[in-house]
């Protein structure tokens, strides 16, 4: 029983108590880019196998992405994305296939998802700039040799592509006068190892003179 007299006991105290709580905030229920598979569908490792048209109901449960792990559903997701930027059936080689636009599509945006449950997590989102960056330089290269297949792969893949901003530098005395000085350290770097392949070419020629002489 309590003893109310007691500070300690007190109503206003225990009520003071129930409003110190932190609050709980409920996690938004962000939609994932998987939702889209359907969950009878075979993984990747058992989607060819033809007996799998003679097994058990419960076994391709088992076997489909309804029972399968983030990492099975990213597989069969890839493959699916292969199949739009894939020129021909037996295109295996080409760069948008080769080329690690679909897996950085999933990455990127499995990352975005995960940013928003987690706004703080820098490390994750470092590694989501890095492959945005990755991802824009091979696009670049893409868009320079063939523009009609970068087109095609940026359309297939829901991918918007916007180039690196010009780096512009301020120009300032401090700058001046250390560009001044490392071009100085290069030249004299320069000086060191003309000096020193001249040694050696010399060298070679003294030993292939002796090769010569002796061979007299």
């Amino acid at each position: 029983s309590l003893c109310f007299s007691h500070p300690v006991c007190s109503p206003v105290l225990q009520a003071a108590r129930g409003y110190a709580r932190p609050v709980t905030r409920k996690r938004k229920d962000i939609p994932s880019h998987l939702d889209d598979l359907p969950p009878t569908l075979l993984k990747k490792d058992y989607a060819n196998l033809p007996i799998m048209n003679s097994v058990d109901d419960v076994v391709k449960r088992l076997l489909s992405l309804e029972m399968a792990s983030q990492k099975e559903k990213m597989k069969v997701k890839i493959q699916q994305l292969v199949e739009k930027v894939r020129r021909s059936p037996s295109d295996n080689g080409s760069f948008e296939v080769q080329g690690k636009f679909k897996k950085g599509r999933i990455l990127i945006r499995t990352l975005e998802e995960h940013l928003q449950r987690h706004p703080k997590d820098k490390s994750n989102r470092r590694c989501m700039l890095m492959d945005l960056d990755r991802r824009r330089k091979m696009l670049g290269y893409l868009r320079r040799v063939n523009y009609s297949t970068f087109e095609n792969t940026c359309k297939q893949l829901d991918i918007q592509y916007s180039p690196p901003q010009p780096y512009i530098r301020r120009v300032t005395k401090r700058w001046l006068v250390k560009k001044a000085f490392c071009i100085k350290v290069f030249q004299e770097k320069q000086k060191l190892k003309a000096a020193e392949r001249l040694k050696r070419r010399r060298e070679w020629q003294a030993r292939a003179r002796a090769a010569r002489a002796r061979q007299e």
